[in-house]
């Protein structure tokens, strides 16, 4: 896993950081790893797999024989590893 130093942190913001990690009961580092990660990966991010589904679902769906079609047709040959030479 990776580290973060940051610098410059005035000490209002630590010790709001530190009340509501406290608030929360977990530690400080805690509570910024949750900060961070609500930030970087908000639960309103578009999911591409989700975005299909809900355009096929929009679109009527597939039948049964179009999804065995697709599959049928799909290529199955596994992917080869990227290769640095």
């Amino acid at each position: 896993m990776a580290n973060l130093t940051v610098r410059n942190l005035p000490d209002e913001v630590h010790r709001a950081l530190r009340v509501r990690a406290a608030h929360h009961g977990r530690s400080t580092e805690a509570e910024i790893r949750e900060i961070l990660e609500a930030a970087a990966r908000p639960p309103e991010r578009v999911k591409l797999g989700s975005m299909i589904a809900a355009i096929v679902r929009q679109a009527g769906g597939l039948t049964d024989e179009e999804a065995e079609h697709l599959n049928s047709v799909r290529d199955k040959t596994p992917a080869e590893p990227t290769r640095f030479d």
